[in-house]
């Protein structure tokens, strides 16, 4: 586990996330104040029990959900007072997400697949398939670019997945549980691949996990229990950072897949 300061920018900034589900006696408030920096460069692991807010948290952090209260910033961009598709077109420039479920379409080939995030982006995007192979050769599926998913194993379509993400270059990947559906040695070598994929000096990678067999690959770790934040095992985060203030610019989301 890294034991070295990482002085960079954060390309995530999350200060007093809160989330409150319900109104009334069936109010439940299931964030309670999350202050959250990402750095280019570092794979964070975010563990806790089941009902601790690690889904939730994911899902506001990916502009999928919106939060009740508190600020959020993604490469340079403040999400506050953004409509549904300002929200949506700052997710597709810069979040990559993976699944544990790898949400493949069947009926697209491993390359279409990948290709579709080009796609889901918007605008003509220049060599599209250069990209997606691009992206498929740095998850060592090169061979596989022309097999549906039904032809894949568990490992091969978490990789598509990940390669999926990576084509749209984005500023922060979120995988949620992404060694959960597969065997010891293939979620050993998919979180080999994320850590390397972390390194890029242009990318923040988290990932939701249960599975302490990963902890080596991480560079920090944090728990969240019960909607708060219980532990960080970084050192040089800064707790208590003033609110977001633009610190991360929007050029940082540019790059190679890898």
């Amino acid at each position: 586990m890294s034991g070295t300061g990482n002085n960079r920018s954060p390309l995530l900034v999350a200060r007093n996330i809160k989330k409150v589900f319900g109104s009334g006696d069936g109010e439940v408030e299931v964030l309670k104040g999350i202050d959250l920096d990402l750095r280019p460069g570092e794979l964070t692991l975010l563990m806790g029990p089941s009902g601790s807010g690690k889904t939730t948290l994911l899902s506001i952090l990916g502009c999928i959900l919106g939060q009740t209260s508190g600020e959020l910033e993604i490469a340079g961009h403040p999400t506050k007072g953004l409509s549904p598709d300002q929200l949506a077109k700052l997710r597709c420039e810069h979040v990559g997400f993976v699944f544990q479920s790898y949400n493949l379409f069947p009926t697209l080939t491993a390359l279409e697949n990948v290709m579709l995030t080009l796609d889901v982006q918007g605008g003509y995007v220049p060599d599209a398939e250069g990209i997606a192979a691009g992206a498929l050769d740095a998850v060592g599926l090169s061979h596989r670019a022309n097999a549906y998913p039904s032809k894949l194993s568990g490992g091969e379509k978490q990789r598509v997945a990940m390669a999926r993400a990576l084509a749209g270059s984005p500023s922060v990947m979120l995988a949620d549980e992404p060694t959960a559906a597969l065997d010891a040695s293939n979620g050993q070598a998919v979180m080999a691949l994320l850590a390397e994929v972390s390194k890029d000096p242009t990318r923040a990678v988290l990932a939701v996990t249960h599975d302490h067999r990963i902890l080596k690959f991480a560079d920090r770790i944090i728990k969240i229990d019960d909607g708060i934040i219980a532990s960080d095992d970084n050192t040089h985060v800064e707790h208590g950072a003033p609110p977001v203030a633009g610190s991360a610019g929007s050029s940082a989301a540019a790059g190679n897949p890898l």
